[in-house]
């Protein structure tokens, strides 16, 4: 298991490539590996006595940029430690070697993604803005929950307020508003359209969350309002942005296509 010591380390590692790592990233500088900050462990592979590749292990496993050897490892420890996380993600070369060790005591899974485009953009979008598109007040905290859950149920299947989650997802959200990272387009009280940066490092962000209204999909709303996010994010958060998106999910990657994201690799969710 790594710990602060090795953080400059890390960084390192994860910096070969900063926009698929981004959610690593962010947990390790962000707690700067500390346990009891992180909620779970992160752990490494050496090869040669030099760290090559990281696992964050908490509500998701998430690897990077892990050789064969170190997803093997990573699994076996694991299951030695008897974790059970709710998701494993990430680039779905490194999900379907550690679910083909974990399946086997982890599963059935709930659900399986195993094509999602994983988009990038560093750059301006070449269509304009939604000037209705902006932050979010912590005032608007009421305002913006419901969609929150109705985003999370849609695309999860479960809604974060189950088990009595609701204390801590309203935590959550709220935390995001007032770093600065919760951006929506409300009309008349009612969220329309709403995105949240779920991760940053010095690098990239990670936009997760993007909703648009059932009333108003089909509309053209969802590109200019993501153009919007966007070029905040460049402006003042990271100068790299990503997402992944599901592949069936067309409409949503025609506009994040429109809003000047590109793939640059593939990712993969498993759903515990």
């Amino acid at each position: 298991m790594l710990g602060p010591d090795e953080l400059d380390a890390a960084v390192k590692v994860l910096e070969l490539d900063p926009a698929v790592n981004v959610f690593v990233d962010h947990r390790a500088r962000s707690t700067r590996m500390e346990p009891r900050w992180l909620g779970g462990e992160m752990w490494g592979w050496y090869d040669q006595g030099e760290l090559v590749s990281l696992c964050h292990a908490g509500a998701n496993l998430v690897a990077a940029q892990s050789t064969p050897a170190a997803l093997d490892a990573f699994a076996d420890r694991a299951l030695e430690r008897g974790i059970r996380t709710s998701t494993v993600v990430g680039l779905a070369t490194d999900v379907q070697a550690l679910w083909g060790r974990l399946a086997p005591y982890w599963g059935p899974a709930r659900d399986e993604r195993w094509q999602q485009p994983h988009l990038v953009s560093d750059r301006p979008p070449a269509i304009a803005p939604d000037p209705s598109v902006r932050r979010v007040r912590i005032d608007e905290l009421g305002l913006i929950y419901p969609a929150c859950v109705a985003m999370y149920t849609e695309e999860v299947g479960v809604s974060p307020e189950a088990d009595g989650g609701r204390d801590l997802y309203t935590a959550r959200i709220s935390q995001l508003i007032r770093r600065g990272w919760s951006f929506a387009r409300i009309e008349n009280d009612r969220v329309v359209f709403k995105a949240e940066v779920a991760a940053t490092s010095p690098y990239a962000c990670q936009i997760q969350g993007v909703w648009v209204h059932p009333d108003h999909r089909g509309t053209g709303l969802a590109a200019p309002a993501m153009a919007a996010v966007v070029g905040t994010c460049l402006a003042e958060i990271a100068p790299a942005v990503s997402l992944y998106v599901n592949d069936h999910n067309l409409a949503a990657r025609k506009a994040y296509a429109r809003a000047g994201f590109v793939q640059n690799a593939t990712f993969a969710t498993i759903m515990i």
